[in-house]
């Protein structure tokens, strides 16, 4: 027994390891590939860090908002509502934490003199989104298993880099408006940097909530159709990218 005890802190240690990094690595791997199509102008290290870090604080800040919007949904609605489900996804899980994402996104941003090409509002944006899903996959993978890490690499953590890139592109339009004196411009594409990530999220979630053979056959041809989407726009908007 004295033999063993010594070996159990490692094992232990390793599991965790294993666990955080089939957590982590999808994420980072999509960022890797996101930073890689800014060829005009890569962004500092030191920045990309802290909106990682902000994407982590915007997810911590998910959970009590959600938590909070689905006590006073229950309130208004309840759970046997037929529409409950696409309540929750839209005005709950998706507002929130698109919500959370554009807030600390424009915090750390938006001033910031760093951002002076469109391409880095997209890099921004995903590297935000991409700390949130990275936080997030930890609490699944620690919570049911490795079972659940493949799946959500291959659907949760790509789905969030999605939505960052609409963000994103919107972000940019956004702030090249403000620094050509267009204020209407400029809250059009703020409001859109929020409205379409919320619609595409609420989406997602709403045909994983649902569950029949129809939600899921819709939310293959959603899936696939947003990721071809998202890496041609990923493509598209590096090879156009112009100074803000």
């Amino acid at each position: 027994m004295l033999f063993f005890a010594p070996v159990m802190p490692d094992l232990i240690f390793s599991v965790m390891a294993i666990y955080v990094l089939a957590a982590v690595l999808p994420a980072v791997f999509l960022m890797r590939y996101v930073y890689r199509q800014d060829q005009t102008e890569p962004e500092p290290v030191g920045l990309l860090a802290s909106l990682v870090w902000k994407g982590v604080l915007a997810a911590l800040a998910a959970i009590v908002l959600e938590f909070i919007g689905q006590t006073v949904l229950r309130g208004f609605v309840g759970e046997d509502n037929p529409n409950y489900v696409y309540y929750l996804a839209f005005a709950v899980v998706a507002a929130v934490e698109e919500g959370t994402k554009l807030f600390f996104l424009y915090r750390r941003t938006w001033h910031d003199p760093d951002f002076n090409y469109r391409f880095d509002a997209i890099v921004y944006a995903v590297f935000v989104s991409l700390g949130f899903a990275a936080f997030e996959n930890i609490k699944y993978v620690f919570s049911y298993g490795l079972s659940v890490a493949l799946p959500r690499a291959i659907l949760a953590v790509p789905g969030h880099m999605g939505f960052a890139v609409f963000m994103g592109i919107f972000y940019g339009r956004a702030k090249s408006c403000a620094d050509w004196g267009n204020r209407f411009g400029c809250k059009v594409s703020l409001t859109l940097s929020y409205l379409f990530p919320v619609a595409l999220h609420g989406v997602y979630d709403s045909c994983c909530m649902t569950g029949t053979n129809r939600s899921t056959l819709v939310f293959v041809i959603f899936v696939l159709v947003m990721y071809l989407l998202v890496f041609r726009l990923i493509r598209h908007e590096s090879r156009t990218d112009t100074p803000i």
